[in-house]
């Protein structure tokens, strides 16, 4: 009797102790997370009607768990700490229960379809470490409740569709080592207050149109070790006191306006790995002491005023992949070993260079873009190309045979003929980093410039689809296209002087309309025909209503001198990773150019479209009234409604 008591008894404690030892998460905290599940739809992925949200086992509770709940737990009582829900598309505001988690230290929502506003609530998280809410569909201005965070290690809220300012409390979050605000849409001056950010690292800023001078007090992070302010419309000079910033290894400006800008205050900065400067109202020259940055892998100081000549050092920037230098006031000789071993691609094209190739210029895998400068064409195979191309830089004309009156060429793919007749030649030759090719009858040539940074489908330049392109009849016709990270120009040959009709073909064949994150980048280049600026910041889906749908935008300019230039240049502006790193940049699926004449246009190429078109305006006229009809409903019809979201995605 007394040992099966004593049995009893110690059954007894040891349930009381374990009864005493569970722990649960805070009831108040479990409850707002319900709210939060039912919220955006999420109980397929967190069931809690049988297990506590802080178990341990649960399959939410590891790191690589999406999404995922992590927690911190005390003698009796847990508290959420960690929250992902990443890339699942969710999609509504963000609810009110989410601000009763007070313990939360990490907040992950990035790649959804948030809409909305965020918050002032926010403010209360105090404890928040890390904060990401990029690659959404947030509105409104950016709360300066954030500034309450000042626990904050890295805080991103790039690619969303806000206006206004930065608030100036986010100065306040000193001991912030990551901001990304990158196409957020913010505008207006930079903060003065962000000077305070001393510990900071890494700071993404492009792609909003930030306005005033480039800030001096930026110079003062000198903890920066990645620093991006590419497609704003902020002004030059670039300030002296970037001088300090010796730490970075990626520094990228771009766009700068107004005030010229000089390489001097380059001096110690030999960490960095990828420096470009392009469009930034560079003067002067280049400093010998570039070419001892040893670590350089990318630089590009293209579209700039820069002269003088290539400095000889730069044979000794033995890791460089990448050298632009396109579009600049140089001259002189190209040095004779710039092409190092680990050299890819070289683009000097439209300066004053002269001398020879270089002799390792034919190596496998590298490509190189001369277009517009006086180096000898002699040890060049195809001589007669070469002398085109050269030809565009001065006064002499392109003149290879007959003139013509016409081209048509379909971008990045076969040769095709449309349900209209017109003939477009093949332009699926591949093209490197740094690239020229001329089609095989000499009536044009097309070169490339700019390669894509962290693109995890390597340097591909034409982009492809298998899906029915609408609003043509020629879905084929757009299936293909060239895409550029930076310019991406076409040269027409031969063409006999007078008035042109060009007819550039879209479709935006990358980013889809889908209801996913994935459909939120923003595609934004510019267009110059003959010089001439006829497209800024154009938007391809935006314009066409939608992706995957045609656009024809048609130009009139005059050629002088048998040349026609079409040049598609990307100026810093739109998302750079949706729907994945290096997704930016021009795109065009093709060409047509032709002359006009009194009585239309007419080309001596093909002589059978005139005949046809004289044919098709008989018909049109008999049908008139019908024609006139339909087009009267077609713009009577409300354009498909497409929400413009400013959006940019980091690779943190």
């Amino acid at each position: 009797m007394g040992v099966l008591r004593f049995s009893l008894l110690l059954l007894c404690a040891l349930f009381q102790l374990g009864s005493a030892q569970t722990v649960v998460t805070d009831p108040i905290e479990v409850a707002a997370l319900s709210k939060i599940i039912d919220h955006w739809y999420l109980s397929s992925h967190l069931n809690l009607s049988s297990i506590d949200p802080c178990n341990q086992n649960a399959t939410w509770a590891s790191e690589t768990a999406n999404p995922r709940i992590a927690c911190s737990c005390g003698d009796t009582t847990c508290h959420i700490t960690n929250l992902k829900i990443y890339a699942l598309d969710i999609f509504g505001e963000i609810p009110k229960e989410l601000f009763e988690l007070k313990k939360l230290k990490d907040l992950n929502l990035a790649q959804n379809v948030l809409n909305g506003t965020i918050p002032a609530e926010i403010g209360q998280l105090s404890e928040m470490e890390y904060l990401s809410l990029g690659i959404n569909n947030l509105t409104g201005k950016v709360p300066q409740e954030l500034g309450n965070l000042t626990k904050l290690i890295s805080l991103s809220f790039s690619s969303n569709n806000f206006y206004g300012p930065l608030p100036s409390e986010l100065g306040n979050l000193t001991s912030l080592l990551q901001l990304y605000i990158d196409s957020s849409g913010v505008t207006g001056p930079v903060p003065q207050e962000l000077e305070n950010l001393k510990s900071l690292r890494i700071l993404w800023a492009s792609d909003n149109p930030f306005t005033g001078k480039l800030p001096e007090f930026i110079g003062t992070l000198t903890e920066l070790i990645d620093l991006r302010l590419e497609g704003t419309l902020l002004e030059g000079p670039i300030p002296s006191s970037f001088g300090a910033l010796t730490k970075l290894q990626t520094l990228r400006l771009g766009g700068l306006s107004k005030e010229d800008s000089s390489l001097q205050f380059l001096e110690k900065h030999t960490s960095l790995a990828i420096l470009s400067l392009r469009n930034c109202r560079l003067s002067g020259e280049i400093p010998e002491r570039v070419g001892r940055f040893t670590k350089l892998q990318h630089l590009d100081l293209s579209h700039n005023k820069l002269r003088g000549e290539i400095p000889s050092a730069f044979q000794e920037l033995t890791v460089l992949q990448y050298l632009y230098l396109g579009n600049n006031n140089l001259n002189g000789e190209l040095p004779a070993n710039i092409i190092s071993p680990k050299l890819i691609a070289l683009d000097v094209s439209f300066n004053d260079i002269s001398g020879n190739f270089p002799a390792n210029s034919m190596k496998a895998g590298f490509s190189m873009n001369v277009v517009g400068t006086s180096i000898s064409a002699n040890s060049v195979t195809d001589r007669k190309a070469f002398a085109l191309l050269n030809c565009l830089q001065g006064d002499t004309k392109c003149t290879s045979q007959e003139p013509a009156s016409s081209f048509s060429v379909k971008c990045g793919g076969s040769e095709q003929i449309t349900a209209s007749n017109v003939e477009y030649e093949d332009d699926s030759e591949t093209l490197g980093a740094a690239s020229l090719y001329t089609n095989f009858k000499y009536h044009w040539s097309v070169s490339n410039a700019g390669n894509f940074l962290s693109n995890p489908n390597g340097p591909l330049y034409i982009a492809k689809t298998d899906s029915q392109i609408t609003a043509t009849l020629d879905s084929e016709l757009y299936k293909t296209a060239r895409i550029s990270p930076g310019s991406l120009r076409y040269f027409g040959f031969d063409l006999t002087n007078g008035q042109y009709v060009i007819e550039l073909h879209f479709a935006e064949i990358t980013m889809d309309d889908t209801r996913s994150w994935k459909s939120l980048g923003r595609r934004l280049f510019d267009v110059y025909i003959q010089g001439e600026r006829v497209l800024e910041d154009f938007n391809i889906k935006k314009e066409a209503g939608g992706s995957k749908r045609a656009l024809i935008r048609t130009f009139e300019a005059n050629v002088t001198n048998t040349i026609m230039d079409i040049h598609f240049l990307w100026a810093g502006k739109g998302t750079c990773c949706i729907p994945f790193q290096g997704t930016y940049g021009p795109l065009v699926s093709a060409i047509n150019v032709y002359q006009v004449s009194d009585g239309g246009y007419t080309s001596k190429k093909d002589k059978k479209r005139v005949g046809r078109i004289a044919g098709i305006a008989i018909g049109c006229a008999a049908g008139f009234v019908i024609v006139s009809s339909l087009i009267y409903l077609w713009t009577k019809k409300e354009p498909t409604e497409h929400m413009r979201v400013h959006t940019h995605s980091p690779k943190k």
